[in-house]
């Protein structure tokens, strides 16, 4: 199946799981431009070459562009990041919503000869 074939929400979604991608676009929805040094310290932990692959891919899918000034978003990529926006606020009414884990605790070691009172294991 060729990405033309592909519904487009799955090609939205395959541009954005790509590493960084997010974080790119996030850095920039502040409408300001930023040079590629100020983008991968605003990315943070972001290699030059794969900062340099995720322009790339934004570029070529439109949300984001090159000025004078540094890399902005389109207007494509601002009413995309504008619908991100509400992503936090969902994510903190899930998260209150999910049952906490419990910390997970290893057996205090034994002290009579490595035996504990788990059942052997089975044959």
């Amino acid at each position: 199946m060729s990405p033309r074939d592909k519904p487009a929400i799955f090609q939205l979604l395959a541009l954005l799981e790509a590493r960084y991608a997010v974080r790119v676009l996030w850095a920039l929805r502040d409408g300001h431009a930023q040079t590629f040094r100020l983008l991968q310290d605003s990315v943070g932990g972001v290699t030059p070459n794969t900062l340099n692959t995720r322009i790339k891919e934004l570029r070529e899918a439109g949300l984001l562009t090159h000025g004078a000034e540094g890399y902005l978003l389109t207007p494509a990529g601002t009413d995309l990041v504008r619908r991100l926006g509400e992503l936090p606020a969902f994510a903190q009414k899930w998260a209150a919503g999910r049952p906490r884990k419990e910390p997970t605790t290893t057996p205090p070691p034994t002290t009579d000869g490595g035996e504990t009172d788990a059942p052997p294991p089975a044959a």
